[in-house]
């Protein structure tokens, strides 16, 4: 049975770890009744406890976003309990390493089918009732690699680039109806996905120093990374802004990394990929980025 509630309902994908938990608990602090979903629920220990200390309540919703059945089940659940979703925050997602040629195909289906189906999936069980009422915010976490194609993520990259568009055209489809879209794009932020991102194919060997680069990035930007709660913060400056953006890159490296490959032409981008040594590559990143992802 639908409870009624006067505070505002969100409902947080990935809601265990990184930015999910993070917004999960910051929209919980502000008044909001939150819905974090996790693909198992004795996986959310953390959620749950730093939740306690805050003082606030998240209802876990077991949800796995990659499975059609899941997701209908899991909004069905979470509309047993109240009577409207006012917001979601579509943050469940993977990452994916590699250059093109030593992907599998299974590896992009993989990444779309989570970063941007999966946000599809969750979208379509929540518009009907934002359209009905004219009220609702949907936002989006992409990444900066969803403007850059960042070195040797072939498969992340691509998904992400495929959920800007979706967002963008989600952003128009649905602004007759007084619906709210934004896309959160992070740089590097304090995450548990870079401890799981590690892995690299590298079969055929010809490809060290586009695997290398990537990791210098990634070793420098965790070494600087953005506390995910300055996300969730800005999350909800997202929902509730009265002069809202469609985008908004965020934490270390994001809006210098967008405006940087904003002002190079295609010709300089694809001439830094065919910069041969790493000091030379270094150099000419901070250049056109003003990030430095050198060692020293």
């Amino acid at each position: 049975m639908s409870t009624s509630t006067s505070a505002p309902v969100a409902v947080v994908t990935g809601a265990n770890s990184g930015i999910g938990r993070a917004t999960a608990l910051h929209l919980a602090q502000h008044g909001y009744t939150v819905f974090g979903t996790v693909r198992a629920l004795n996986k959310a220990d953390k959620l749950l406890t730093k939740a306690s200390e805050l003082g606030v309540t998240i209802e876990l919703v077991e949800m796995d976003v990659a499975d059609d059945d899941s997701v209908r089940t899991g909004f069905a659940d979470i509309m047993r309990k109240v009577s409207h979703i006012d917001v979601l925050v579509n943050n469940a997602g993977i990452g994916g390493n590699g250059v093109t040629e030593e992907c599998t195909p299974a590896q992009y289906h993989e990444s779309f089918n989570v970063n941007v189906v999966g946000a599809i999936r969750c979208t379509q069980q929540v518009l009907p009732g934002m359209r009905a009422r004219k009220t609702g915010a949907i936002i989006n976490i992409t990444s900066i690699v969803g403007r850059i194609a960042a070195l040797a993520q072939s498969p992340y990259v691509a998904s992400k680039w495929a959920f800007e568009g979706v967002s963008e055209g989600l952003a128009q489809e649905v602004a007759p109806f007084g619906i709210r879209v934004a896309i959160i794009e992070p740089g590097v932020t304090r995450s548990s996905i870079f401890s799981k991102n590690i892995e690299a194919p590298n079969s055929t060997g010809a490809y060290d120093t586009h695997y290398r680069r990537m990791f210098q990035f990634y070793a420098a930007g965790i070494a600087n990374a953005t506390p995910a709660e300055e996300v969730g913060a800005l999350i909800l400056h997202a929902i509730t802004t009265d002069t809202p953006q469609l985008r908004y890159p965020c934490s270390w490296g994001g809006q210098q990394i967008v405006n940087g490959r904003a002002a190079m032409t295609d010709a300089g981008w694809v001439e830094l990929g065919a910069v041969q040594e790493d000091s030379a590559y270094f150099q000419a990143f901070k250049a056109s980025f003003g990030v430095d992802i050198s060692n020293s």
